[in-house]
């Protein structure tokens, strides 16, 4: 099992998508044993903002799966406290299968942002699926005079903490900032947003000059001009931004910047196993469907299909590697 790092595309045309692939649902027996489950709606927690990429992803996994297990699908959009508040609120939920949370490899910085929480999430929550993974671009605002990475660190060094990045907490672009700030030496400004559309409005007004969001958030922006493109934090280059170099390629040390991002679903722990492979079967149907393949197309990413002793595996890993990632970097508690 290895992770996607294909690109984002954009997320234009996505509403037609999306409602052809719900008058395509069909109804599947997914049961692999004998239980009464679901007999009622389940609600997904989604630690994001509406209207974000993750939230785009997960209301096509809930719709996908209100169709093969015959139950509604409820997403429940709980932001704040960089992913901790909707995080708690479903790792403290009934371990009864309807509960699941939307989440990603956010879930890693948690030991180090904020290492005094009454939970963990670790230990308190079991893996289901994964869903997908993507990477991000590292852009500008046109008024920054840099066309390349070095350009901007030459920048930044030529009048420090001038420069502002605007970043959502506990997500991987602020993370990846922190990994920039520190290789690079730069004194850059980071000012905290309640999510990521809201530092790029404020990029697109000048009030901040730079921002680090998936492709396919930004790749609107790039064609019309209104921010620029300087590093691909893929392993390989995009080929919607064939001329923008990897991060790689403009001479950024791999910790921090490989791998991306990924999403997945998980419930409380000690949801009981025959949920849990329901459920799995049911998610991993859905994102070998052609339909949903076109939908995870129109959104730009690509599904990542795992068994939840899969899952498990890769949780446990990312759980040990992000931390020690995030404090070479040089980041810090909130």
């Amino acid at each position: 099992m290895s992770a996607w790092n294909g690109p984002w595309k954009p997320i234009r045309g996505a509403m037609p998508v999306l409602l052809a692939l719900g008058m395509s649902l069909v109804f599947l027996d997914v049961s692999t044993a004998q239980i009464d489950y679901p007999s009622k709606p389940i609600k997904i927690i989604v630690p994001f903002p509406a209207g974000g990429p993750p939230d785009a992803i997960a209301r096509v996994v809930g719709q996908q799966l209100h169709g093969r297990i015959g139950q509604p699908v409820i997403i429940e959009n709980r932001p704040g406290g960089g992913t901790t508040i909707g995080t708690r609120a479903a790792a403290t939920a009934s371990p009864d299968g309807y509960t699941l949370l939307f989440t990603g490899n956010n879930l890693c910085y948690f030991p180090v942002l904020y290492p005094k929480l009454d939970f963990d999430p670790a230990k308190n929550l079991a893996a289901v699926a994964t869903v997908v993974s993507y990477s991000h671009v590292i852009a500008v605002a046109p008024a920054v005079p840099a066309k390349s990475v070095d350009d901007l660190i030459a920048h930044a060094k030529a009048d420090p903490g001038k420069l502002i990045f605007g970043y959502a907490p506990g997500t991987p672009p602020q993370i990846l900032g922190e990994a920039f700030r520190q290789a690079s030496g730069t004194d850059i400004a980071f000012v905290p947003y309640r999510g990521g559309d809201q530092a790029r409005a404020d990029l697109l007004g000048g009030r901040i000059h730079m921002n680090i969001a998936p492709l396919a958030t930004l790749l609107p922006l790039i064609r019309d001009g209104k921010v620029r493109p300087l590093a691909f934090t893929g392993s390989k280059r995009s080929p919607d931004l064939p001329d923008v170099p990897t991060t790689g390629e403009s001479g950024l040390p791999e910790v921090g910047f490989n791998p991306d991002a990924w999403h997945g679903l998980l419930v409380p722990v000690a949801t009981p196993a025959a949920v849990i492979e329901r459920l799995n079967v049911a998610i991993n149907a859905s994102l070998k469907s052609p339909e949903m393949a076109a939908a995870l197309a129109t959104l730009g990413v690509e599904a990542m299909i795992t068994t939840p002793q899969e899952f498990t595996a890769f949780f446990s890993d990312e759980m040990q590697k992000w931390p020690s990632r995030l404090r070479a970097a040089g980041v810090q508690p909130e």
